[in-house]
C-alpha cells in the first residue's frame, strides 16, 4: 500500500484535468509516428506582455528536462508556437537540439513567428497546416526593426546631400538615435540572416546542387524588411513553400492532421484556462511548466 508521500507524488505527477487530456494527445502523435515528440509552447496570445513569454534563456532548462532519457536515435518533432525571442536564446537552443538529434521536424500548427521561424528553418523539413503561419526574421532593436533605422538614416542622408536645407527636419530624429545604434542595427541583421543561411545549408538543403542560391533566396524574402513590409507579416503555407522552404502540407496525412490539431487544441486550452504561459513537455509526460507564479517540473 502506497503511503501518504506516494500518494503526493503520484497525485503531483498526474496533474491537473488539462495535463491528462495535454498528455493523452501528446502521447497519441508520438503512437502514430513512432518518433520523439516535444510541444514548445507560449501563451503569448493569452497572457500579453508578460515577461517571458518569450524565446529566451530559461527554456534550455525546460528543453534539458524533457529530451533527457529519450530515445534519440527516433529523432524529433518538434510541435512550435511561439512569437519569437532573443536571438542569441535562439541560437544556443537550436545548437543543443542539433546537438541531441540529427533528424528532427518541425511542427507548426498555428504561429512561429520571428526566431520561432529561425527554428523551423533549422529543421529538416516544416509541417504547416493551411491555418498556419511562419513570420519575418528580421531583427528588432527595442521593438523597432533594425532595417526601419537603417532605411531612415540612410534616407536622412540621402536627403541632406541633396538639399542641406532639410537639416533641421532630420536633427532631432537623427539626435535621438544612441551611439552605436546603427552599427548595432548591421551587426543585428548580418547575425540573424547569417544563422538561418548557416541552419539551411547543413539542414534543410544539405547535399542539394543548389543550395546557396536556394538559402540566399530563402533568407532574402524572409529578412528584407522592404519585402515583408512589417514583422508582423503572417506567411502561409503556400507563401513559404513558393520562397523556396520544404513545406509539407498537414492535410496531406488526415490521421497526423487530427492528432496535431487535437495536441494544439489541448495546449491553447491549458495556455488559456490556466496560470502556465510555456510549455515545454515530451510524449513521456516529462513537463517544464512556466506559470504566473512559478515553474512546476513533472
Amino acid at each position: 500500500m502506497p503511503n501518504w508521500n506516494e500518494i503526493l507524488n503520484e497525485i503531483e505527477a498526474t496533474g491537473s484535468t488539462h495535463d491528462v487530456v495535454r498528455r493523452r494527445y501528446l502521447s497519441a502523435l508520438h503512437e502514430l509516428t513512432g518518433r520523439n515528440a516535444i510541444v514548445y509552447y507560449s501563451g503569448w496570445l493569452q497572457k500579453p506582455n508578460l515577461p517571458g513569454v518569450d524565446i529566451n534563456d530559461a527554456d534550455k532548462n525546460g528543453f534539458m528536462s524533457v529530451i533527457y532519457q529519450l530515445d534519440r536515435g527516433k529523432g524529433l518533432d518538434l510541435v512550435l508556437h511561439t512569437p519569437g525571442g532573443d536571438p542569441a536564446a535562439t541560437e544556443s537552443l537550436v545548437d543543443y537540439l542539433h546537438s541531441m538529434f540529427t533528424d528532427i521536424r518541425a511542427i507548426v500548427p498555428q504561429l512561429a513567428m520571428s526566431a520561432g521561424t529561425m527554428v523551423a528553418c533549422a529543421c529538416r523539413e516544416i509541417i504547416m497546416g493551411k491555418h498556419s503561419s511562419l513570420g519575418p526574421i528580421d531583427p528588432q532593436i527595442d521593438g523597432i526593426p533594425a532595417h526601419g533605422i537603417l532605411e531612415e538614416f540612410c534616407r536622412a542622408k540621402k536627403e541632406i546631400q541633396k538639399d542641406p536645407a532639410t537639416v533641421p527636419l532630420w536633427q532631432p530624429i537623427i539626435a535621438k538615435y544612441p551611439p552605436t545604434l546603427i552599427g548595432e542595427c548591421e551587426k543585428a541583421i548580418a547575425w540573424c540572416n547569417e544563422m538561418t543561411r548557416d541552419w539551411l545549408l547543413r539542414g534543410m538543403f544539405n547535399g542539394s546542387k543548389e543550395a546557396r542560391s536556394t538559402v540566399c533566396d530563402i533568407v532574402t524574402e524572409l529578412a528584407d524588411h522592404s519585402v515583408t513590409k512589417t514583422h508582423a507579416r503572417h506567411l502561409s503555407a503556400e507563401h513559404c513553400r513558393n520562397i523556396g522552404l520544404k513545406v509539407v502540407a498537414l492535410e496531406d496525412d488526415h490521421e497526423l492532421q487530427k492528432a496535431v490539431l487535437a495536441l494544439h487544441h489541448s495546449c491553447i486550452h491549458t495556455l488559456g484556462s490556466t496560470s502556465a504561459f510555456k510549455l515545454i513537455e515530451n510524449h513521456n509526460g516529462i513537463a517544464f511548466i512556466q506559470t504566473a507564479r512559478d515553474v512546476i517540473v513533472q
